[in-house]
């Protein structure tokens, strides 16, 4: 392949990206096995004997396990809900015309649009009156109407994106609707449903203003408080080594997940882009 000034050009910005992005990543999990006098002492050097203990630290005396736990649970309840009621609804709106169809769309876009701050004051009341404020379940029920909008969006595309002929032979074989869409269509759209479900989990996991509000106590916190948490409270303790380890921690399983379906993902992104 002929190398021009533009390609060279291209993959030299490319690598300066790839660095940029990297090097903070490397230097926090470099820093999260090396003594707090080391990390203030010498930033940017190796450590001269991995301190291990930091997670254990960040694990069990700075709160993360627990944080790490809930934030497991409300990351998969929410999914759970999520992918199937936003699919079905995709679907209706996607493969079904009817009155109102594009008024219901549009609804959905608006609520993507909507600032969280906004809802905080009345959405905090009313958890409170259907006894579901500081409980896992109902942030799992917030986060669900939280992320119904950009998962009906991006699932409405790729249901539309696939061909009628399909869903006409399932429904001559003797599907009826809810057959052709669980049998025929949503298998179909199990790459779209993968990349949905990956960027939400990705969001929940790292939410943080609805969760601060809706769960005040300390055993119900998610991650993103119990890293706030850490970062005020270990900073005075100067035992800085626990909260890069923290920090590893948020960030191991958002780095496992991408590594797993990166194909999926890039082929996904690819196929959106020949279509459009």
């Amino acid at each position: 392949m002929k190398l021009t000034p533009a390609k060279v050009a291209a993959s030299m910005g490319l690598g300066i990206f790839t660095l940029l992005i990297l090097l903070p990543i490397a230097w926090v999990l470099v820093n999260s096995l090396k003594t707090g006098y080391e990390i203030v002492g010498h930033p940017w050097s190796l450590p001269a004997s991995p301190q291990w203990v930091n997670f254990k630290n960040a694990w069990q005396e700075a709160g993360i396990g627990p944080a790490f736990l809930n934030s497991l649970v409300v990351t998969l309840g929410t999914l759970v809900i999520l992918l199937p009621a936003g699919s079905m609804a995709a679907y209706v709106l996607a493969r079904y015309p009817f009155p109102g169809r594009n008024l219901i769309f549009g609804t959905f876009l608006g609520g993507m649009m909507f600032p969280n701050f906004l809802i905080i004051v009345p959405l905090f009341f009313l958890m409170l009156s259907l006894r579901l404020f500081d409980t896992r379940s109902g942030l799992i029920l917030v986060y669900v109407a939280y992320s119904l909008s950009f998962t009906v969006f991006v699932m409405t595309g790729f249901f539309q994106n696939l061909p009628n002929e399909l869903g006409e032979a399932a429904m001559i074989d003797g599907c009826g609707h809810a057959g052709t869409f669980w049998k025929v269509m949503l298998p179909l759209a199990r790459p779209g449903l993968i990349v949905v479900g990956i960027f939400n989990a990705i969001g929940l996991w790292n939410e943080y203003s609805l969760a601060f509000v809706l769960m005040p106590t300390k055993e119900n916190w998610t991650l993103p408080i119990g890293i706030a948490n850490v970062t005020m409270t270990e900073q005075y303790q100067s035992d800085w080594g626990a909260l890069f380890a923290g920090l590893v921690i948020v960030m191991l399983p958002v780095l496992v997940v991408y590594w797993i379906f990166r194909d999926r993902i890039h082929e996904t992104m690819l196929a959106g882009a020949v279509k459009g």
